[in-house]
């Protein structure tokens, strides 16, 4: 996808508001790194996805995820040998927890739910490890006694040798004269080493090892001469402490080794189950839906909704002041609507029946917003995402998207607005193909109006000539007319209210946008004389009016007859999909029936089996198939059971 416009259409923006959702730094990642793809199978694989897992959040049922790190490095060191410390032992029976919990979560999922089981088939229950970690390794990190027997025997040591030290120090400070010659009557300890605050007058006095002396110099810290031997021997033991407890870390980590290559399946498998999720979750939370994906080139978006200024709404602070993470080019859209809060849903078609849609309109009126809205949910959904529209609307899979949007300047190239967007459109128009998305924002401004109308119908031909889809937005009264002349170009209009002088954000397909000069001018108090005048201008260059004005009404009726066309289409297309998922649904459940009934007829004693209705699994004892009846065991007890109450232990198959 072309760089510049996924900056212009800040999909950035959108992979953090995803990324905001995941549960751990593996998701995040995944996140901000998706792109969107150009292969309708694999989009709509994943769309399918995120529609399972927004369905499991829906039944209350979240992922598992406490405890995932990304721990392949560890996990791949340990396989070579490598000793990790007890804090990377720790971090990696964190994630060795959370794959027997996501695998518990997956035998968990029902059988409509195949796409997510299958997601999460190289996930294994590796807790087994955990668990032998635990059992070595406090939450600290600190190795316990237990981990070994000669570990344990060693502390033990050592805490006798420490007793020993300490009754030999209280008993030589119970001494008179050796107190005498202390700074105060107790001991303290420097390092491993237990030590008297001798006066430095009186170093000779008490006969030993100094350790270290105070900052005036008066007072230094001697290690009596009878202790000093024993700290030799607590050194010795130290040592052969720590010789045991890498033997202990040295083990783990050959067991974290053994299962290096699947724990890595499963931290991949469970990252990419962090993003799906994050993805429904942004879904769920913004009420986005799945859109249907095609490799036709018909696009129509229903009742669209741009999600970073939804995102904007949410994030306001009291007052309505805009946060500055705003969506460029969009505040004043945003501002005029802050006394609704609620962002103006758009309904847009390409490529059914028409290539090109020409919008006009007043400033302000949120023509731009309807350029960024379907280029942005035109990226989200090739990344697999659910899209801020209505049920049924269908996106294209588009080979690039290439758009020029805004009025900056090309400071590096020493460029004027016009020159900048002319060296833009060069590249699309070079770039594009039969299956791009061209996006153009104000076309022909920024120079002589007449020569920029010729312009524009010359750059509108050359789009028209690729037959890519394209939206084009513009303020110049002769490219109004250029769909009049072309079946595959059709004109569209924001509203504006003359009334209240205030836009309202809705997109008329089939109509061309009036600027409305004259009667904003007329409810501005404007000399009567004056607009008079203007209006004997206009009526000058306006002598094709009537034919214009009438041909402009039999298209919008003409579309209007289309749009209620594809309305009716797509609810009957909507009810046979219900039918074929019911159906289908209807179906599977017969032949599981019928699975199930064979199955019971072949059951014999010692067969594993699950009980709902106790909500324990276990073996039968013996069956009587005459009688409909079963012994089975369960626990510590015995039970009678209809056969229609037993059902296969998955578990078993896993």
């Amino acid at each position: 996808m072309d760089a510049h416009t996924l900056d212009l259409l800040e999909f950035d923006k959108i992979r953090e508001l995803v990324a905001g959702y995941a549960f751990c730094s593996l998701g995040k990642d995944l996140a901000r790194q998706a792109t969107p793809s150009t292969h309708g199978d694999s989009i709509r694989a994943e769309i399918a996805l995120v529609s399972e897992m927004a369905d499991v959040l829906g039944e209350g049922n979240t992922p598992p995820l406490a405890g995932l790190h990304d721990v392949r490095l560890l996990t791949r060191r340990a396989a070579i040998g490598a000793m990790l410390s007890a804090d990377q032992l720790l971090e990696v029976a964190a994630t060795l927890t959370c794959t027997g919990n996501v695998y518990r979560f997956r035998m968990r999922l029902g059988p409509r739910y195949q796409r997510l089981i299958a997601l999460l088939a190289p996930v294994d229950d590796l807790g087994l490890v955990a668990k032998s970690i635990a059992g070595c390794i406090d939450a600290r990190g600190h190795v316990l006694d237990m981990a070994s027997p000669e570990l344990g025997l060693v502390r033990q040591k050592i805490a006798d040798l420490d007793e020993r030290v300490q009754h030999r120090i209280r008993h030589l400070l119970r001494d008179p004269e050796l107190r005498k010659v202390l700074r105060y009557a107790n001991a303290t300890v420097s390092g491993d080493h237990y030590v008297l605050p001798v006066a430095v007058n009186y170093r000779h006095k008490v006969p030993g090892v100094v350790h270290r002396t105070s900052s005036t110099g008066e007072t230094i810290f001697v290690e009596p001469a009878e202790v000093a031997g024993l700290s030799a021997q607590r050194v010795l033991l130290k040592t052969e402490e720590e010789r045991e407890v890498n033997k202990v870390l040295r083990k783990l980590s050959a067991e974290v080794g053994r299962v290096a290559r699947p724990l890595g399946f499963a931290v991949e498998a469970m990252a990419r189950l962090d993003y799906v999720c994050a993805k429904a979750k942004f879904s769920r939370a913004f009420h986005h839906a799945p859109p249907d994906i095609n490799t036709d080139g018909k696009l129509w978006l229903r009742q669209a909704r741009h999600p970073l200024l939804e995102q904007l709404f949410r994030n306001q602070e009291s007052g309505g002041r805009i946060q500055e993470s705003g969506v460029r080019g969009q505040e004043t859209q945003f501002k005029e609507q802050e006394a609704g809060r609620t962002v103006v849903p758009i309904d847009v078609r390409l490529g059914n029946p028409f290539n090109l849609l020409i919008i006009t309109g007043p400033n302000t009126g949120g023509k731009t917003v309807t350029l960024k809205t379907m280029g942005l949910l035109c990226l989200m959904a090739q990344t697999g995402m659910h899209i801020p529209a209505g049920q049924g609307s269908a996106v294209p899979v588009f080979s690039d998207i290439l758009a020029d949007i805004g009025d900056e300047q090309s400071l590096e190239q020493s460029l004027s607005t016009f020159s900048s967007h002319m060296s833009r459109i060069a590249h699309i128009l070079k770039t594009a193909d039969s299956r791009s998305l061209v996006l153009l924002d104000e076309l022909g401004a920024g120079t002589d109006p007449i020569e920029g109308a010729a312009l524009g119908r010359a750059i509108l031909d050359q789009i028209d000539h690729i037959g890519c889809r394209a939206m084009v937005t513009t303020h110049l009264g002769d490219l109004k007319t250029y769909a009049f002349s072309n079946e595959r170009a059709e004109n569209a209009a924001v509203e504006f209210d003359v009334e209240t002088l205030q836009p309202t954000f809705r997109l008329h397909i089939g109509q061309f946008g009036m600027s409305n000069a004259l009667e904003i001018a007329r409810r501005l108090k404007l000399p009567k004389e004056l607009l008079r005048r203007a209006h004997r201008y206009l009526r000058r260059r306006q002598r094709r009016a009537p034919e214009l004005a009438q041909l402009q009404q039999k298209r919008a009726e003409a579309e209007k007859a289309r749009a209620e066309a594809l309305q009716a289409q797509h609810e009957a297309q909507k009810q046979r999909d219900e039918f074929e998922h019911k159906l289908a649904q209807l179906e599977r459940e017969a032949r599981e029936a019928a699975a199930l009934k064979v199955w019971r007829s072949k059951l014999q004693a010692g067969d594993p089996v699950r009980v709902p209705k106790y909500d324990k699994t276990g073996k039968i004892v013996r069956v009587d198939h005459k009688k409909n009846q079963a012994a089975v065991s369960l626990g510590l007890g015995q039970w009678e059971v209809s056969l229609e109450e037993v059902f296969p232990d998955q578990s078993e198959k896993n």
